[in-house]
């Protein structure tokens, strides 16, 4: 497998741990988006974190993370389930800004000021739950530790990383997410953090060829764990002309006729994947006929 992802259990203490490599990943959706450095960056973080947190939901749940700053980025909207497939996009792909303190500047490009909203779809019959969070430092994976930690209650450390070389080439991306679950082990969650603190950059360790289970092998160093899965990852939008049909539909009958009389056909282009949908006048007008036949 080219991207995957490894979930543990502490064997004694109540510690999971995740991480994955994502670099293919994250480097297909950039092409796709057409992404400047800094804005692949977020996206890839991003990317990666939503694959992390939907790795924890059940069989057949889903959950969409939605970074809305003040910064040139605009937003970034992840999806993803719990079978390994993401997609994702930015507000605005041509983003790039000078380093900050030789770091990519993915915090100037967000925004200092706004939010992260978490929407989980469990599959039940009740509304999906919705979390809302400031942006903490606005770096994806300090935001999502944040949320983590204010609207779950369960203590986390996520790092996220992605490395872009000279020319704007993604050469390496992935991430952790490790959780201390009740009742938690003080002993086992000092060892982790230091082990963390210690740790190399992330996007480094990845480049250099370190693997999901050598992720793992440095944050529990010293601590008995079990493997409980290991699962392949991808970018795969869920888009169809169906789905699309659906969203025209939502515009509602005044905004269809008026596409149909002042254009005679419309494009809609997908925007997680680029996928252009086109409609010409009796392909809408066959919408509008099927909107009346359910009034």
């Amino acid at each position: 497998m080219d991207n995957y992802l490894v979930r543990v259990v502490g064997s004694e203490a109540d510690v999971i741990g995740l991480a994955c490599v994502t670099t293919t990943l994250v480097a297909e959706a950039c092409r796709l988006h057409g992404t400047y450095p800094t804005a692949s960056a977020a996206l890839g973080r991003a990317l990666t974190g939503g694959t992390l947190m939907g790795a924890l939901l059940k069989r057949n749940q889903r959950l969409a993370l939605k970074f809305e700053g003040n910064g040139p980025l605009k937003k970034i909207i992840v999806e993803a389930d719990n079978n390994g497939v993401v997609r994702g996009f930015v507000g605005d792909p041509k983003v790039d800004l000078p380093p900050k303190n030789n770091k990519i500047d993915v915090a100037g490009a967000l925004g200092q000021a706004g939010f992260l909203t978490v929407i989980k779809d469990l599959g039940l019959r009740e509304e999906p739950y919705k979390g809302i969070v400031q942006l903490r430092t606005s770096e994806i994976a300090e935001d999502l530790a944040y949320y983590f930690a204010e609207s779950e209650q369960v203590p986390s450390a996520v790092g996220l990383g992605v490395f872009i070389e000279a020319q704007g080439d993604i050469s390496a991306a992935g991430g952790f997410l490790i959780q201390s679950l009740p009742p938690s082990d003080e002993a086992v969650v000092e060892q982790v953090i230091g082990h963390i603190e210690r740790m190399p950059p992330l996007s480094e360790l990845i480049r250099g060829g370190t693997t999901p289970e050598g992720l793992i092998d440095i944050l529990f160093n010293g601590i008995s764990y079990r493997v409980l899965e290991t699962r392949e990852i991808t970018y795969r939008c869920t888009c169809s002309r169906e789905k699309i049909e659906s969203v025209l539909i939502t515009l509602g009958r005044e905004e269809i006729e008026a596409l149909t009389r002042e254009l005679g056909e419309t494009d809609v282009v997908c925007e997680f994947c680029r996928q252009q949908y086109h409609f010409d006048g009796s392909q809408l007008l066959h919408l509008l006929k099927s909107m009346e036949a359910v009034r």
